[in-house]
């Protein structure tokens, strides 16, 4: 078969794929996936994000609970961010989730990190988007539903790292 014959026949094949409808795109919705909190990442106050994925907008500052981030962020598209969780991560009792707010964000809920006993230490580094200087938080949540969060920490947006 000749390369021309080959690709026109192709051509006429795909043609007819796509007109028969097998090649429908599916969209595809956050909302859609079982147990996602599709209406806590799409709040756009704190209060109503913590009440969407933790259930209350209150919680007792521990510890336990480290967040790490700079204190001046020169690009707050990419601010990185450490939180680690002094718990026993044992089959009985384990930090479950952790979820990470950005105050006044257009959607606060920045982040959720989901855990299990298996994972040994409740820890990770993610670089989330900041639209300005705001206050971070962490609060992390136990199997047995226990919330601890960490101390809200001031993280500055700087245009160029020139302050501000």
């Amino acid at each position: 078969m000749k390369r021309r014959k080959f690709l026109g026949i192709s051509v006429v094949g795909v043609a007819a794929v796509a007109g028969s409808g097998m090649l429908m795109p599916a969209i595809a919705h956050a909302a859609n996936v079982a147990g996602w909190p599709a209406a806590a990442f799409d709040a756009k106050a704190l209060d109503a994000a913590m009440k969407d994925s933790i259930g209350t907008t209150s919680v007792k500052v521990s510890p336990k609970v480290h967040l790490t981030a700079p204190t001046i962020a020169e690009n707050g598209a990419a601010v990185p961010v450490t939180v680690a969780v002094d718990y026993p991560m044992t089959d009985a009792d384990y930090i479950e989730s952790i979820y990470l707010y950005v105050d006044h964000n257009p959607t606060p809920l920045a982040s959720a990190f989901h855990f299990s006993a298996d994972n040994g230490q409740a820890y990770f580094q993610a670089r989330i988007k900041m639209a300005k200087t705001d206050m971070v938080r962490a609060v992390a949540k136990t199997n047995k539903g226990v919330l601890m969060a960490s101390k809200p920490q001031e993280v500055k947006v700087t245009i160029g790292g020139c302050g501000g």
